[in-house]
């Protein structure tokens, strides 16, 4: 009696030696696959043990931290299964592309596993309804994958026809390092990448062409649900071997697979099993906070920071060798959008091949890399393997600063804070100059006071800076707050120095300012600095704070919510709004400052957790540079392009920044350059 129940015999016409065969050669393939892993998992171990790993008793165990956990598992719904980095590139970073690939690649794996299940388990439910189900999915989804692999192949062949590629695929630097091994390295990335998709495209059609085979062997009158594989089937027709062309077929495309096995450790493709491991970060904390180095580790390896690859996490390394090398990280960077030698594509690359030949991190990067981040983020930000980028640049940082090797006005600034605790030089009884006339409570006068303002180095120092600060002050007077400051007693956070590098002149500016806030019994701390803001809300918790931290946007959104404020209402189209880049993207606040502006401001080509760096962030304030490339200059004339004749910051860094650019890139143009409070104020008086 014919089998009326819909569903497929699996090895059709295979002989028993026959599957034997085809079991050794999967075994082999997975085998050879899992030693060249193991080969990389040893590489990796040879970095600094991850935070999971504890020890009791003297032996280690395994207990991941609960938030730890949780990340890991948002990580993988939204940036692995939902590919929310990638759907939130810009299309020309190929983001369609590479989705139709990865969703593709997921239906074909998904359908192998349940077909698997289904052979090799005592669980048969490749039949009836699911199986037509099964089918007509699969069948379909399958196109996905072949149409994402031939948009691929057409992209790389327009790359090719360039002179120097695409650039953010393609580096400079990587470029000539290539071609010194031309010998050692007979393929291009290109011409490599061109070979992959090859395979890839030739095991998605011959998968359809198995099926179109054992449909013309095999039809059932169900099979018309499996509707590619019967137009292949239909293509082909009926020939007297067709049984031999069907095996012959399903060994070819068996063959593809397993050689796709073999090779995938050492390609870039290798980030789709990568990706799943580094989405497991051991540290989920927030994007804008640094490891704080135990004195004790210094004590025990005699050396500050990364001066080998072996100097990272365990999980550093094996991100670096999750790297898609897709290039956004590139794409996005202001250092390397003005012309300037860091390339974070090329800084994962270099770490990567420093964990293989031994060369010191500076040695394989550049100083020159190195110093030219702004740890702007925006990097960590468009990476889609959640590869941290500033930390391998700042733990680099760190050992170079501890060498000596940094010098200038950028080494200048580290004695400033250090002596006067004040990035720029000034004393301490100068932090209370802009207070006279204005009735300033002060901590040590004994006040009452909720919110500790905090002024910063710039808020105390910069003429523009000092015109925020004391609008806020104003503001928050007219609402009724009680604030106070702390006036001389006030120090700088150490920002700028732990950014810079050196480690332990952020620390002793940290414990200091903890112990004033704890005499003080400071609860709640506002400041107009995104630095400073950051600093306490990420990273002072390591040193015993425990405060409530508030960006004065913040505050005053909520005081205009309360009706305690008016916001700012300037006319449509006259006020062009910027994003600091430790404010909206660090630590994705964007919607406080545009409440300021009753939503009137002006959006830049790039604004929110896109936004674009002033070039101030990673000490670079106090680096010299040319005038042509000054990431400050191309975010000017993005926000001189959307026409309005205002520009609202929210950070005393980006304003010194943006005001010298925006002379130099329109010096004939008026374009007034102020802080949001400076707007709210004019609306409230």
């Amino acid at each position: 009696m014919a089998n009326t129940v819909p569903t497929r015999e699996e090895y059709l016409y295979f002989s028993l030696p026959e599957k034997l065969l085809f079991y050794a050669l999967t075994l082999l393939s997975l085998a050879f696959m899992a030693k060249q892993i193991w080969v990389r998992v040893r590489l990796w171990q040879t970095g600094r043990p991850i935070p999971w790993r504890q020890t009791r008793a003297g032996k280690a165990y395994w207990k991941p931290r609960a938030d730890a956990v949780r990340a890991y598992i948002r990580n993988i719904t939204s940036n692995v299964l939902a590919q929310k980095k990638v759907r939130s590139s810009r299309p020309t970073s190929g983001a369609p592309m590479h989705l139709l690939i990865f969703y593709g690649f997921v239906a074909l794996f998904i359908a192998t596993t349940l077909l698997g299940i289904n052979t090799y388990s005592p669980f048969k439910f490749h039949k009836g309804t699911y199986y037509l189900v099964y089918e007509a999915t699969f069948d379909s989804l399958g196109l996905l994958f072949i149409a994402g692999i031939a948009w691929a192949a057409v992209r790389r062949y327009a790359s090719l026809r360039q002179d120097l590629g695409p650039a953010a695929l393609e580096g400079t630097d990587e470029q000539r390092r290539f071609m010194a091994h031309r010998r050692r390295f007979p393929l291009s990335h290109d011409q490599v990448d061109f070979l992959i998709l090859a395979l890839l495209f030739s095991i998605g059609l011959t998968g359809y062409f198995v099926e179109g085979m054992r449909l013309s062997v095999n039809r059932q009158s169900w099979d018309n649900v499996s509707w590619v594989g019967m137009l292949v089937s239909r293509a082909i027709g009926e020939h007297p071997g067709a049984v031999l062309a069907y095996k012959v077929s399903w060994w070819l495309h068996a063959a593809l697979v397993l050689s796709f096995f073999a090779v995938l450790p050492q390609l870039r493709i290798r980030h789709v099993l990568l990706a799943i491991l580094t989405s497991a970060d051991p540290l989920p904390d927030a994007m804008g906070k640094l490891r704080t180095i135990p004195m004790e580790e210094v004590e025990a390896t005699e050396q500050v920071g990364a001066k080998f690859a072996k100097d990272y996490s365990r999980w550093h390394l094996m991100s670096t060798d999750a790297c898609m090398e897709c290039g956004r990280c590139t794409e996005v960077c202001p250092a390397w959008n003005v012309g300037k030698v860091l390339n974070p594509k090329q800084i994962v690359q270099d770490v990567r091949g420093a964990m293989l030949d031994g060369r010191s991190v500076a040695e394989a990067i550049s100083e020159e890399a190195l110093w030219a981040c702004t740890t702007c983020n925006a990097c960590v930000e468009a990476c889609p393997v959640l590869i941290r980028h500033v930390d391998l640049i700042v733990d680099a940082r760190r050992n170079l600063v501890s060498e000596g090797a940094l010098a200038g006005s950028a080494a200048t600034m580290l004695r400033q804070v250090g002596s006067t605790s004040n990035a720029w030089g000034q004393p301490a009884s100068s932090r209370e100059d802009w207070m006279k006339d204005l009735d300033i409570p002060l901590c040590r006068d004994g006040v009452e006071f909720e919110y500790l303002l905090w002024v910063g180095c710039a808020g105390a120092t910069d003429p523009g800076a000092i015109n925020t600060t004391k609008a806020t002050a104003k503001l928050l007077k007219k609402a009724g707050v009680k604030f106070a400051c702390l006036g001389r007693e006030e120090a700088c956070t150490g920002d700028p120095a732990r950014r810079i590098g050196e480690e332990f002149l952020f620390q002793d500016k940290a414990a200091a300012n903890v112990s004033v806030f704890e005499r003080y019994q400071v609860k709640k701390i506002v400041t107009a600095c995104p630095h400073c803001f950051n600093s306490f809300k990420n990273e002072y918790g390591d040193f015993g704070a425990h405060v409530e931290v508030f960006h004065h946007t913040q505050l005053l959104q909520q005081l205009v919510t309360k009706g305690q404020l008016l916001a700012a209402t300037p006319d449509r189209g006259t006020v062009a709004i910027h994003d600091p880049c430790y404010l909206g993207r660090v630590n994705e606040e964007v919607d406080a400052p545009r409440a300021m502006l009753s939503g009137l401001a002006v959006e830049p080509e790039f604004s929110g957790k896109k936004t674009r760096c002033c070039g101030a962030g990673g000490g670079r304030m106090w680096m010299e540079e040319p005038t042509t490339q000054r990431p400050g200059n191309a975010r000017a004339e993005q926000l001189i392009a959307t026409g309005a004749k205002t520009v609202a910051v929210a950070c005393p860094f980006c304003r010194i920044m943006l005001g010298d650019s925006l002379k130099q890139v329109s010096p004939t143009d008026e374009i007034r350059l102020v802080d949001l409070a400076e707007l709210m104020q004019s609306a409230n008086e």
